[in-house]
């Protein structure tokens, strides 16, 4: 009886798709489409996402989910994706060259190119052939592919950006998610996968997931693109949740080169938009809010004298940055007393120790004001007002204050 290698089947088809597609490419078969993303407040095409479709001489269309994952688990599919990144670049090169508008253009690498020594260098011949600066070209990594090889992946990255490409984690939320990886990773762009929005944003516990998403990648500065946005109830609640960029059927298909350029050129003459202040979300207000504030006071800090914690918010401008971030408000008071000229550290402690401010709370006060001179890290002391402000919190009894200091 004849045994059947099943692996050298797998083997031998995987070779055979890859020499097809190797053929199509060389006979330009393989073609880019791009789909646009639009400013979610304004509506303009901001960039766009390279993707590959196979067409054949009779017009038959094959879609890259009949290829690329067998080209992707078998690691030939790294041939398409440096021919999809000069497809990109020659684009790009040819609005630049006509003076037209040119929106960032992302394409997407597999985790093989991670191995390639060279990725970078190899990336920005490429852009440089071309003319096209290197901060239009984005490099797409699914979030799967940061799951294994955590310190290669990331000198990888920090690479691909020393040679001025941004980079963004696509299918963010597929099921790999991983917090602490975005943490680690110093990526700029991330991509919402279309699966969180599969309850069209009506579902409670949908949207909880997507507000919390959106408000961690605001915090950490991270650029974010919603994936398959096809309704207006989507549009919708993503704007209240402060996302930046939207992809999908809503507002336009991949399309091929000349209906994306053409797109792009009226895009750019429709300069009209919507009133911001209008649209805008409401993180997006906060943090417009946020900004102000932080015009007048650099550092901001938020405590709980109940619990005895606190989280601190610090622009870049103060001069004090050893500041902790969070932990244990009577160490907060201790670490700033010691930061304090010695002839003010007595007064500090007094005024800005829990149980002065607890009992400052209790007679109805409604802040606590004081002008010390603090340590900077240049070694030079400076006046600094701190003003503890008590706030009341709808959704505990703890008593809550804000801190808003300032060098004068």
């Amino acid at each position: 009886m004849e045994v059947i290698n099943v692996e050298r089947i797998i083997v031998d088809n995987d070779k055979r798709i890859y020499e097809e597609v190797k053929e199509a490419i060389s006979k330009r078969e393989l073609q880019a489409y791009y789909q646009p993303q639009y400013n979610a407040v304004t509506n303009q095409i901001v960039s766009a996402e390279a993707l590959v479709r196979w067409i054949k001489p009779d017009g038959a269309v094959i879609p890259p989910t009949e290829f690329i994952p067998m080209l992707e688990e078998s690691g030939f599919v790294g041939d398409v994706d440096w021919y999809m990144a000069e497809l990109a670049c020659q684009t790009l090169g040819e609005q630049i060259s006509l003076g037209h508008k040119t929106p960032v253009i992302a394409v997407n690498f597999s985790r093989w190119h991670v191995h390639e020594t060279n990725f970078a260098e190899k990336l920005s011949a490429i852009a440089d052939k071309y003319d096209v600066p290197h901060y239009l070209l984005e490099v797409e990594i699914t979030e799967s592919a940061l799951i294994d090889e955590h310190r290669k992946i990331k000198q990888w990255i920090d690479s691909v950006r020393e040679c001025g490409f941004s980079v963004a984690i696509d299918d963010f939320g597929s099921g790999l998610s991983s917090l602490s990886f975005v943490k680690d990773m110093s990526v700029d762009v991330l991509k919402i996968d279309r699966s969180l929005l599969s309850q069209n944003c009506e579902d409670e516990k949908e949207r909880i997931v997507l507000e919390s998403i959106f408000y961690f990648a605001e915090r950490l500065h991270l650029m974010t693109v919603a994936e398959g946005v096809e309704t207006k109830e989507q549009l919708g609640f993503l704007r209240t949740c402060s996302c930046n960029k939207i992809q999908g059927y809503l507002f336009a298909k991949p399309l091929p080169k000349d209906e994306y350029l053409n797109i792009c050129q009226e895009c750019a003459a429709d300069t009209k938009g919507e009133d911001i202040l209008q649209v805008q979300a409401h993180i997006s207000a906060m943090r417009m809010l946020l900004d102000a504030v932080f015009k007048r006071f650099p550092l901001v800090i938020y405590s709980n004298l109940t619990r005895n914690s606190f989280y601190t918010v610090t622009d870049k401008d103060f001069t004090a940055t050893h500041c902790s971030s969070a932990g244990n408000f009577d160490d907060l008071i201790l670490q700033g007393t010691d930061s304090m000229h010695p002839d003010d550290r007595q007064i500090f402690r007094d005024t800005f120790c829990r149980d002065n401010l607890l009992k400052a709370h209790e007679k109805g006060e409604a802040s606590v004001k004081l002008v010390t001179r603090q340590l900077g890290d240049d070694g030079i002391y400076r006046e600094v007002e701190t003003v503890d402000y008590f706030v009341k919190s709808p959704f505990v009894d703890d008593v809550l204050v804000i801190s808003l200091c300032s060098n004068i």
